[in-house]
C-alpha cells in the first residue's frame, strides 16, 4: 500500500466534537483540524475525515453510513467502548468469517470493528 492509493471515508457529523472524542476512543488522533472539517487518523493505516453537516442526519436511525475498522486486538478495542457496543455478547464470531462487535457513532454511523478468523 502506498499513500496514493488508498480510500479514505468522508463521515457527516452534526457534532465534530462528540465524533472526535468518539473516534479517540477506538483510537484515532487528530492530525488536522479545519474547524468544519476534521482528519483523524491512528498512525497505522486508519484514516477517517469527519465533515460537519447541521442537522445531520435528520434523526440518528436514518444514517445509511457505516465503517468496518480491521484491528488485530478486537477485545482491547472493545473494551474502550464497551457500554456502546450494540449486540449483547459482542464480540463474538460471525458466520461469515469474523470476530467482531458494532457501535454507533454520534450521528448513527455503524462502526463494526473485528478481524477475519483463520
Amino acid at each position: 500500500m502506498t499513500d496514493l492509493h488508498r480510500v479514505v471515508a468522508i463521515v457527516p457529523s452534526s457534532d465534530l466534537d462528540a465524533s472526535e472524542a468518539f473516534y479517540q476512543r477506538l483510537g484515532f488522533a487528530v492530525v488536522s483540524d479545519h474547524g468544519h472539517y476534521r482528519i483523524l487518523a491512528d498512525g497505522r493505516g486508519w484514516h477517517l475525515h469527519l465533515n460537519h453537516v447541521e442537522g445531520w442526519p435528520e434523526k440518528v436511525e436514518y444514517n445509511p453510513f457505516g465503517l468496518y475498522l480491521y484491528v488485530e486486538d478486537v477485545d482491547a478495542a472493545a473494551d474502550r467502548v464497551r457500554e456502546l457496543i450494540i449486540e449483547k455478547g459482542a464480540p463474538h464470531r460471525k458466520p461469515w468469517g469474523t470476530y467482531e462487535f458494532a457501535v454507533s457513532d454520534p450521528s448513527g454511523t455503524l462502526v463494526r470493528v473485528g478481524r477475519v478468523l483463520d
